[in-house]
């Protein structure tokens, strides 16, 4: 996709930096950009890190990348995907009833660009609430699976599971600390999350 190249992929000059920034001021207002973008802008705004992969080598490597940065070579996992235990295995990570897991790696329902926030529910991280789960996540997810607003998101898990429908539908959307005192993140644990964004449109 353009788009995420035309984001990521070429470097900026400091001038055009802070120009972007200053235009970044206004961005969640302007109605013209597109989801896919306002979800990127909102989630980076809460402290995500974003990594864009446009295939299925490049979410190994960068998987790989952050079990460098982070030292979690040999770790336990919290992980409920059977999905990504394959990613698990390549790396030798224990994630059979981890005692004290480094991470969570997980898969997520949505995508939410209104907050910059990733949906989960039971299928990805069971009765878990988000101050039970590890302070340093790892999600995968896709870019079809990125949609405007939390109610949308509500909708696909409705129509995605039309019988065995999940619980503990819930959302994080704080992924560091607040500098300051912010009562907007009174009750929510801040969370340390790597997501890596896999192209499939």
């Amino acid at each position: 996709m353009s788009l995420f190249r035309k984001l990521f992929g070429s470097s900026i000059s400091a001038s055009d930096e802070e120009k972007e920034t200053q235009e970044n001021n206004f961005f969640p207002e302007n109605n013209n950009i597109s989801v896919d973008e306002r979800f990127i802008f909102n989630f980076k705004k809460n402290g995500g890190k974003f990594l864009y992969c446009e295939n299925a080598q490049e979410v190994k490597d960068q998987f790989e990348n952050i079990l460098e940065e982070n030292d979690w070579f040999e770790s336990e996992v919290l992980c409920y995907d059977s999905n990504l235990f394959g990613l698990l295995d390549e790396n030798k990570l224990s994630y059979n009833k981890p005692s004290n897991p480094k991470f969570l790696l997980s898969s997520c329902e949505n995508l939410i660009a209104e907050e910059g926030s990733i949906l989960f529910s039971s299928k990805q991280i069971k009765q878990h609430k988000p101050n039970e789960l590890p302070t340093d996540i790892v999600v995968l997810a896709t870019t079809s699976q990125i949609l405007a607003m939390k109610s949308d998101g509500l909708s696909a898990i409705k129509k995605k599971y039309e019988r065995d429908y999940p619980t503990n539908i819930t959302a994080i959307k704080y992924f560091e600390k607040a500098k300051e005192e912010d009562f907007t993140q009174y009750g929510s644990s801040a969370k340390n999350l790597y997501l890596l964004l896999l192209e499939d449109l």
